[in-house]
C-alpha cells in the first residue's frame, strides 16, 4: 500500500489512477481548445501539450493505436512549432488567397 493512499483514503482508486485520468482530461480540453486558437505557434504548442498529455495516458492504458496516433500528432505539431521558430514555416501568396476565398475547385 503506497504512503498516498492512507492521505487519500477517500478515493476509490489508487492515486496514479486518479492522475492519468486528470491528465487525460487536461489533454482532451488541450486539443480542444487549441482547435479555436488562430495564431500558429500556440495552436502547435497546445497541440503538442495536449497529445503529449493523452500519450502518457495511451501509454498507460496499453492501446497501441491510440498511442501511435497520440505520439504522431505530438510529432507533428512540435515539428511544425519548431518550423515556425526557426523561420522555415512559409505560406505561399497562392495558399493564402485560397485560404480567404475558397475556390471550390478539386
Amino acid at each position: 500500500m503506497s504512503p498516498l493512499s492512507s492521505l487519500f483514503y477517500f478515493l476509490p482508486l489508487p492515486i496514479i489512477d486518479v492522475v492519468m485520468n486528470i491528465t487525460a482530461g487536461l489533454g482532451a480540453v488541450l486539443i480542444a481548445y487549441a482547435i479555436f486558437l488562430e495564431a500558429e505557434r500556440r495552436q502547435d504548442a497546445i497541440l503538442t501539450i495536449g497529445a503529449g498529455c493523452l500519450f502518457i495516458y495511451a501509454l498507460w492504458i496499453g492501446n497501441k493505436i491510440f498511442t501511435v496516433a497520440m505520439g504522431g500528432m505530438a510529432i507533428a505539431a512540435f515539428l511544425e512549432l519548431l518550423e515556425i521558430m526557426l523561420g522555415r514555416h512559409e505560406h505561399s501568396v497562392e495558399m493564402v488567397e485560397d485560404y480567404k476565398k475558397p475556390s471550390g475547385k478539386l
